[in-house]
Formats: C-alpha cells, sequence, structure tokens
C-alpha cells in the first residue's frame, strides 16, 4: 500500500493544479477553509515524499518551503488510498517543488509588497509618506506622490490630453530597442516607448530619482524625482517587475470568456430581459468574428487586430447570501473568466461585489437598485448609486437652501427585506444628522397591501413623508394623508408609470436618477430600435437598455485595448473613455475617474404634469449631490 493526498482543504490553486495533472484516480475537495490533520509534520511530509518523487529536492530548501507553507496550512490531512505508484509520485513532485518555489521567492514577495506600498499608497518602509518633488519645485507627499495616480494601478500608463503617460511594468522597460511594435513581442500600448536603449536596475533607480530616461536624456516635467534609498527603490523596482501579467485567466488565443450574475432573488421578468439583451449581443459579436489574422504593420490598424470570440458563462446563484461568496469561488476555478458583464441583483450585491474585489474580476455595470457604495474599491463599477442616489435626492430637498425651513418630522414607509430598506437607513442617517427626527413604519414582507393604507394615516401628523415601496403598494395607497409633501423612489415605484393615486399627485416629489423621459428619447431609441429588429421582447426597459449599454462599453473597451488582456487595464480603459460616450441610454452623461465607481452622479426631484398619465416634469434643477 502506498500513501496518496486523497483530500486537502485550503490549498486553492495549487492542489488544483496537481488534481489536474495526477489523473482521475484522485478525488479532491477545494475550500478558502484552512483545516488538517496535526498527524503529519512538515518533516514527516517531506520524508514521505524524497521516498516518491523523480529526482531529490535538496533538504534544506523542501524543508523550507514545507515549514513556511505549514504556517498557511497549519493541518494537512492525508489519507490512506491504494494507488499507482505513479500518480503518487506526480501529486507529490509537484506540491513539493510549489512548496520550494513559494519559499524561494518567500524574499522577493516581502520586497514586492514594500514596492507596492510605495506604488499604491505613497508609504516607504519605515511608514513615512514618500516625497517626490517636480523640477518646478512643486511637492508631492503621501497618496498625492504614489505612482499609481499617473501609471496607473495596472502600470500600463495612460493617455489624458496631450499628455503620455507611457507603461513602467518590467517588460515595457526593459525591452530592446525597436523601430516598430511588430519588432517586439509586447501587448499594444497607446504610450509605449520604442526607439531608446532598455532600462536597467541601474537606469530605472536614476529615472527615479534623478528624472533621466535610459539614455540619459531628460524625462517630462509631469515625472517628479524620488529621494528613495536603496532598500525602497530595490522593492519599488521589484514590484515594477512583478505587475506583469503574461497570462490571464479567462483569455485564450481565441476566445475571450466572460460571466453574467443572477441572484437568486432577482425579479424573473427581469431576468429574462437582461438576458435575452445579453445573449443576443454576444451571438452578434461573435457573426462578426473574422478570425486569427497576421500581425498589423502599421499602428493605425492595431484597433482590429484582435479577433476573439466572446463566450458567456451565466452564473445563478442560490440559497443564502452568506454562500455566494463561496460559490462565485467555485464557479471561477471551475470557468474561469477575464471580467463579469451586467447581471442582475435583488436586495443585497454585497456578497457579489466582495467576491469581485476579493478575485480582482471586474465586474462591470451590474443591474443592481442597492449597489455597494465603497469609492475606495476597484473592481465593480455601477451605472448609478441606485436607491442610494435616491435618498441623496430626497435628502438634498428637505434639508434645501433654507435651514429654517427644514421640517422637524420625517415620516418612511419600506418593505422588510427590499432595497427601499437600505434606502430608508441612507435617508435617516443624513436627516438625523441635521437634527431632524426621522421615524420608520416597517410592512413585513407577506403583509396585505391593504396594510399600507394604514400606515400611511399613521404619519398624518409628520411633516414629510417618505415611501419606499413598489407599484404594487404604490396602487394600494388608498386615501392621502395630511402631511404636505411625499417623496416616492421612482426606481422602486416604476419611475413615470408609477401606479400613484390622482389625489396623491399633487403633493407628491419622486426621486428620478435618471434623465427626463423627453430629454432621453434619443439616446434610448438607439437600443429599442436594436431590441425591435432583433425580436427582443422590451419587459423592463431600463434595466434592457442598461444592459445593452454595458455590453457596448465592454466592446468599445476592448477594441482600444488591442491585445493587452489586463484586468486592471479594461478598469482603466472604461473609466478613460465612458465619457466620450454619445449613447448613454437614460442617462445624460456618465464619467469615471480614479476613486469613482458610479458613473452617473445625479438625478432630478419630478412631479407628475397631470392628474393622470404618465407625463413628469423636472421640479428643480439636475442635482449631483
Amino acid at each position: 500500500m502506498v500513501v496518496l493526498v486523497q483530500e486537502i482543504r485550503g490549498a486553492g490553486p495549487l492542489i488544483h493544479t496537481c488534481a489536474e495533472r495526477s489523473g482521475p484516480q484522485t478525488r479532491y475537495l477545494v475550500t478558502t477553509r484552512l483545516q488538517v490533520s496535526s498527524k503529519v509534520t512538515p518533516r514527516k511530509l517531506l520524508k514521505l515524499a524524497s521516498g516518491c518523487i523523480v529526482g531529490r529536492v535538496r533538504e534544506s530548501r523542501a524543508l523550507l518551503g514545507v515549514a513556511m507553507i505549514s504556517k498557511r496550512i497549519p493541518r494537512l490531512e492525508l489519507r490512506a488510498h491504494p494507488a499507482g505508484a505513479i500518480v503518487v509520485r506526480r501529486l507529490l513532485f509537484l506540491l513539493i517543488t510549489a512548496l520550494c518555489v513559494t519559499a524561494v521567492r518567500a524574499r522577493d514577495d516581502t520586497s514586492a509588497s514594500a514596492g507596492e506600498a510605495i506604488y499604491r499608497r505613497g508609504v516607504v518602509a519605515s511608514g513615512k509618506p514618500l516625497e517626490g518633488e517636480h523640477r518646478n519645485g512643486v511637492r508631492r507627499v503621501g497618496a498625492d506622490a504614489a505612482c499609481i495616480n499617473c501609471h496607473r494601478r495596472s502600470g500600463l500608463g495612460e493617455i489624458e490630453g496631450r499628455s503620455s503617460i507611457p507603461p513602467i511594468t518590467g517588460r515595457y522597460l526593459m525591452h530592446a530597442r525597436a523601430k516598430s511594435l511588430e519588432d517586439l513581442d509586447l501587448p499594444y500600448v497607446d504610450a509605449v516607448r520604442l526607439d531608446r536603449d532598455p532600462y536597467t536596475d541601474a537606469t530605472i533607480a536614476r529615472a527615479i530619482r534623478s528624472g533621466l530616461n535610459s539614455e540619459g536624456k531628460p524625462l517630462n516635467d509631469l515625472m517628479p524625482r524620488f529621494a528613495l534609498g536603496d532598500e525602497d527603490m530595490a522593492a519599488l523596482i521589484s514590484y515594477l517587475k512583478s505587475i506583469d501579467p503574461r497570462r490571464v485567466a479567462g483569455v485564450t488565443d481565441t476566445v475571450l470568456h466572460f460571466a453574467t450574475i443572477i441572484t437568486p432573488d432577482a425579479d424573473p421578468v427581469k431576468r429574462q430581459g437582461m438576458l435575452d439583451v445579453i445573449e443576443h449581443y454576444f451571438t452578434e459579436k461573435n457573426s462578426f468574428h473574422l478570425g486569427p489574422s497576421p500581425r498589423l504593420r502599421s499602428t493605425r490598424m492595431m484597433m482590429f487586430k484582435v479577433n476573439r470570440q466572446w463566450q458567456l458563462h451565466i452564473w445563478e446563484l442560490t440559497g443564502e447570501p452568506s454562500t455566494w461568496e463561496q460559490q462565485l469561488q467555485d464557479k471561477l476555478v471551475k470557468e474561469p473568466v477575464f471580467a463579469v458583464i451586467s447581471g442582475l441583483g435583488g436586495k443585497t450585491w454585497a456578497p457579489v461585489h466582495s467576491f469581485c474585489e476579493h478575485a480582482a474580476v471586474p465586474c462591470l455595470f451590474p443591474n443592481v437598485e442597492v449597489p455597494v457604495d465603497a469609492e475606495r474599491d476597484f473592481y465593480s463599477i455601477y451605472l448609478s448609486r441606485g436607491v442610494l442616489l435616491e435618498a441623496q435626492l430626497i435628502a438634498s430637498r428637505i434639508l434645501g437652501p433654507a435651514p429654517d425651513k427644514i421640517p422637524r418630522t420625517v415620516h418612511q414607509i419600506y418593505r422588510a427585506s427590499d432595497v427601499g430598506e437600505s434606502g430608508a437607513a441612507a435617508l435617516a442617517a443624513a436627516l438625523e444628522r441635521h437634527g431632524v427626527t426621522v421615524v420608520k413604519h416597517v410592512l413585513e414582507a407577506g403583509d396585505p397591501e391593504k396594510d399600507v393604507a394604514a400606515a400611511v394615516h399613521s404619519a398624518d401628523k409628520a411633516d414629510a413623508l417618505v415611501l419606499w415601496l413598489r407599484a404594487g403598494d404604490v396602487a394600494a395607497l388608498g386615501d392621502p394623508p395630511s402631511v404636505p409633501v411625499v417623496y416616492m423612489s421612482g426606481q422602486m415605484a416604476g419611475l413615470e408609470r408609477a401606479p400613484v393615486p390622482s389625489d396623491w399627485r399633487e403633493r407628491t416629489r419622486m426621486a428620478y436618477p435618471f434623465d427626463l423621459p423627453d430629454l432621453r428619447r434619443v439616446r434610448v431609441d438607439y437600443p429599442m430600435g436594436w431590441f425591435s429588429i432583433r425580436h427582443i421582447p422590451v419587459v423592463a426597459q431600463q434595466v434592457q437598455a442598461d444592459t445593452y449599454l454595458a455590453c457596448g462599453i465592454l466592446s468599445e473597451a476592448l477594441s482600444h485595448m488591442v491585445d493587452t488582456f489586463v484586468r486592471d487595464y479594461l478598469i482603466e480603459r472604461i473609466e478613460g473613455m465612458v465619457e466620450h460616450r454619445v449613447i448613454t441610454g437614460y442617462y445624460p452623461r456618465l464619467t469615471l475617474s480614479q476613486k469613482q465607481r458610479f458613473a452617473s452622479k445625479g438625478g432630478y426631484i419630478v412631479r407628475f404634469a397631470d392628474a393622470n398619465g404618465i407625463r413628469v416634469v423636472a421640479d428643480g434643477e439636475w442635482i449631483a449631490p
């Protein structure tokens, strides 16, 4: 009998790779939990491995590797299992080799993490802020001096107006002199410098400290000069070499893989409408696939060089939100994707947002009414803040320009387990900071619609009433209360098609986080025409228009990226180009930049123009809270 590693928990991609290489006889359970039997010590594992692998590993290096990994995986379970010796040799060889490589790289990883702190946060190893000075004497300190501000998170630079910031990852700095990009085996980047001497560690350090390029010529005045010590400099250079991915998950020579995520509480009508649009878009994209094309000789034509099929993976979640992130991790291992596009959520999107941040997977413009408001995060981009923006719009109207007219008591009505709960909480926090008393009336999820009228009349003595209700509850409002003004979530109620009773309309003001219907007509007619030609039923116009917009932005960004398939770079290209789009659907304008995760920044407070009908008019100017 031989011993075969049959089940290992906590090793992630390493063990997944081993399982693929060792054959079908072995079953693996891969989770994120670190859990193992204390019976196997690192020395015992080494002894076992050394007797089986082909070609012995030096004992000192192997022990170092096992000891280091054992801190990450404190317990490693080995179960007896009859199997061929060849399988054992292959598996253990892969495992021990990976442990050794990890140990050898440990010091480099530490250096790279110190370099990352300098690059991203502007903090040197001592904890002090990074300091830089431009040629004209302007000083930058800390986060303002961080390299990421200009060279971006990807290290691939950018072009802003007439300013060109070159890529500074290892292979772009150290490439040989070339007359054109076709002379180099490098993915296309707009601002790459070709006809110059390659950088070395010494000339990179000189460029950072003295502002001189690889040939000793002055760099652009935009580049500060940094007085970095030798250790900090070595750490930064090590980091620049590390942000140089050669192979990205979800990308092959012929296919780009994408996922769309649907939570179990998503509206089924919107779900079908969203999927109709995204599936048709992918089908049409692939119908124009031209196949592999030769490397072009003109950079003017690089935009049309790469032709890859788009493959869509539909990731439908099940169960409680607490299980979603693990489900998504499992799906990503099984079906690696380059990015997540569109998607549909219900009450919460937080576990999906968290997954995308932890897995470093771009999540582009999901259809969610309550997104995660985390501007410090990077990988999730939304079209709007949803009900959180509506809360800001209502707060700006209630608080108003005249402090002496701020209402003293505001009542809110919403249903438990719906997105209105988040909107109400955001509004209450904003109002209570200004001394306004906020009273909440919570309708249970199973309460009949007739209970809405009872909740309304309990707010008779309020100075203002705010409704976070769906269309069915709005239709059941009953007689209006005596409150002077009523505010309503437009996104939840159905926008201009909200079934607001006629005797409520005069006093009702609706938060409207989109452009007005008359002003957006031309921009929305374009996707509506696209749907009509392809016989796509319009069942949820705003969701379907937003899905079409998300696919269009992705397509345009990829055309500019050409063959530089880097996830961070995808986000950066979208940030730079989205403001130039003409077809923006429901939104008057879209803009993004570093530390901005919401493309549309404002909305209106509107009122109904008539006692009946769907025409709404702005009750004031566009508000950008």
